[in-house]
């Protein structure tokens, strides 16, 4: 199975994914209006984060933030939902999320990786929402939490974004597709991604690419993660 593998340059430098797509970035951090709790659906109406019912967080050591955008809309961490299933994480959102266990921090060059599985395309929306990893997470769980995330959607594109604290990104507000990515069969299907993000020196926008990793998924979104790990070179 292929996978997404994103070796960066601390936040500002080197992006690559798939060693096929790349962007040079400056010390400048772009901004970003696409951490909202609203989108546009396919019909063209304003999509609104739904509240999951008996969310929360119900997996020992493990924690969650909303993005400030949806919490100046009203939603809380207890409208998304963080369970075991089995071996597995189970998310399902309501407002975007970032979950972390706090004890899961990686410094230096590291990577760190898992595996997405979203069981049925679009389950929870009619449009395509997309799910990833993190690293580099610091300040977490307050307004200055900084961190860098890859998601990929269930038609192909992936994203490469993050919170300085204030929102950048670094391949376009729509992302963009690449072979690596896997495509649902269509909507009801299932889809899994393997993603991986490898971090190799160098000054960046994050505070510091050294800090803890988790995942990350958008709102309106249900999928189970699995081996989410990080290894040394």
């Amino acid at each position: 199975m292929r996978r997404i593998y994103a070796p960066l340059l601390p936040v500002a430098a080197l992006f690559a994914l798939a060693c096929k797509s790349n962007s040079q970035q400056n010390g400048t951090a772009a901004s970003s209006t696409a951490q909202t709790t609203t989108s546009t659906s396919s019909t063209g109406q304003m999509e609104s984060s739904r509240a999951v019912a008996g969310g929360g967080i119900s997996v020992n050591g493990w924690r969650g933030q909303i993005d400030a955008s949806e919490a100046k809309r009203g939603s809380t961490l207890g409208n998304a939902k963080l369970a075991s299933e089995g071996s597995a994480l189970h998310v399902t959102t309501g407002p975007a999320v970032a979950y972390w266990n706090p004890s899961n921090k990686a410094s230096g060059d590291y990577t760190v990786k898992a595996t997405f599985n979203e069981p049925k395309y679009m389950n929870v929306n009619d449009h395509p929402h997309p799910y990833g990893i993190f690293i580099g997470g610091n300040d977490m769980g307050t307004d200055q939490q900084t961190y860098l995330y890859c998601a990929a959607y269930g038609n192909g594109n992936f994203i490469v974004r993050g919170f300085g604290p204030e929102a950048f990104q670094l391949n376009g507000r729509r992302g963009e597709s690449n072979a690596a990515v896997h495509k649902a069969a269509g909507v009801g299907s299932p889809v899994t991604q393997d993603i991986a993000v490898s971090v190799k020196g160098g000054p960046g926008k994050l505070k510091s690419t050294d800090g803890i990793y988790g995942v990350r998924f958008a709102h309106n979104t249900d999928g189970l993660v699995s081996g989410l790990t990080v290894t040394k070179p």
